[in-house]
């Protein structure tokens, strides 16, 4: 039963009582269903451990962390299984099956060690410590940690449309710039599609903000508390407090509510703290998957604020997919998703990222580049273009 993966332990009892399980998840009554190539990822099996040492067809089970007695690990292994222990010297289980929350990142932000005693702060610690940064070993797990992110972010995002928002992490809260992306974020969540961003402070915390308001006014008052703390720089734990603060009078969105706001950062840039406002935040070790990934899921445009060295990195990974026609396939009728850059003036003459981008379009047969790229002044002409109240490019 190869490519089955199994992360909840009430699929996993189904097939152990025979129950049919298809790549997809869907279950049917049949014969006795042989373990091998089956997967199981992050899963407590003390409770379901006398049935699985009663199996042998277990050559190519694959097991992914999770909790398992000695017994059984060498029960499992004895017969053919591949397990995958967990590591006690890495402060996050990279094993895991679903994407992050804000207060799993910042767990232990009041504690006596600040933002370097979270589960974030630790982690990145991790990534610098020179006994793990060339072992093959730690390298391994961080490598699964971001496969399994992966799978997790898709099983969050699976068949909902997405726009992803760039911008400079060192846009101030309380500044006008910040105001803009924040009611871009609003407009583009309230018109049904996913936020995501790159998960980080500055433009796109702000982005991450307004999706995840209920109302403009009650954004305008959380824009408001955040201006106190204008910069994460200075003081992460108080940059941290002031948006759980924010967040809080806004109303804080369970699992069970719609997905409006995703954040996508990395501990490569592990000077940047996570924002606290993607409802969803699926955050690598690896800044290159992030980027690729982010860009893979942009199913309905990607808007870019004005921003720097990584912005303008973003904007040429971005035009690749484009020029390549590997962009994720747009909403029905109109083509690519659309490459929105946002400040005539900071694309065309600041950084003349434009011009490049217009040159690299007109080589482009039948001019299906050209087509997918705006240039415009303010987030509020980005977000017509997105929401189909305004089509025209630049």
């Amino acid at each position: 039963m190869p490519g089955v993966e199994i992360d909840r332990l009430e699929v996993l009892r189904a097939l152990l009582a025979g129950e049919a399980i298809s790549r997809a998840g869907a279950r049917h009554q049949g014969d006795l269903t042989p373990l091998g190539g089956v997967r199981l990822q992050d899963l407590d099996l003390h409770d379901v451990e006398e049935q699985l040492l009663a199996r042998t067809d277990l050559t190519d089970l694959v097991v992914l962390g999770g909790a398992l007695s000695p017994a059984l690990t060498v029960h499992l292994v004895r017969h053919g299984a591949i397990v995958f222990p967990s590591d006690p010297q890495a402060p996050l289980n990279v094993y895991r099956s679903q994407t992050y929350t804000a207060d799993e990142l910042y767990a232990g932000l009041d504690g006596p060690d600040g933002y370097p005693g979270t589960l974030d702060g630790r982690t990145y610690a991790w990534t610098t410590d020179r006994r793990s940064e060339h072992d093959a070993y730690a390298t391994m797990l961080r490598a699964i940690h971001d496969e399994s992110i992966t799978d997790a972010l898709d099983d969050r995002l699976d068949g909902l449309p997405v726009v992803g928002v760039m911008g400079g992490h060192a846009v101030q809260r309380g500044s006008n710039v910040y105001a803009a992306a924040a009611r871009l974020g609003f407009e583009l969540a309230e018109a049904g599609v996913v936020v995501a961003t790159g998960g980080g402070p500055g433009a796109m915390e702000a982005a991450n903000l307004g999706a995840y308001a209920r109302s403009f006014p009650t954004l305008q008052k959380a824009m408001v508390a955040l201006g106190s703390r204008p910069s994460y720089q200075s003081d992460v734990r108080a940059w941290a407090q002031t948006a759980f603060s924010a967040r809080a009078s806004l109303g804080v969105r369970g699992p069970d509510d719609p997905l409006r706001s995703v954040g996508i950062p990395t501990w490569f840039y592990g000077h940047e703290p996570p924002n606290v406002f993607g409802q969803a935040i699926a955050k690598y070790f690896s800044n290159a998957l992030r980027e690729d990934g982010l860009l893979a899921r942009c199913t309905h445009g990607v808007v870019v604020l004005p921003g720097s060295a990584g912005t303008v990195q973003e904007i040429f990974q971005a035009a690749t997919r484009v020029f390549y026609q590997r962009m994720p396939e747009g909403p029905a009728g109109r083509g690519s998703p659309p490459l929105i850059l946002v400040g005539r003036t900071h694309w065309t003459r600041t950084l003349p990222v434009w011009p490049a981008l217009q040159t690299l379009a007109r080589s482009t047969p039948s001019g299906r580049m050209v087509q997918s790229l705006h240039l415009v002044d303010t987030p509020g002409q980005a977000a017509a273009i997105v929401t189909g109240r305004h089509t025209s490019g630049s």
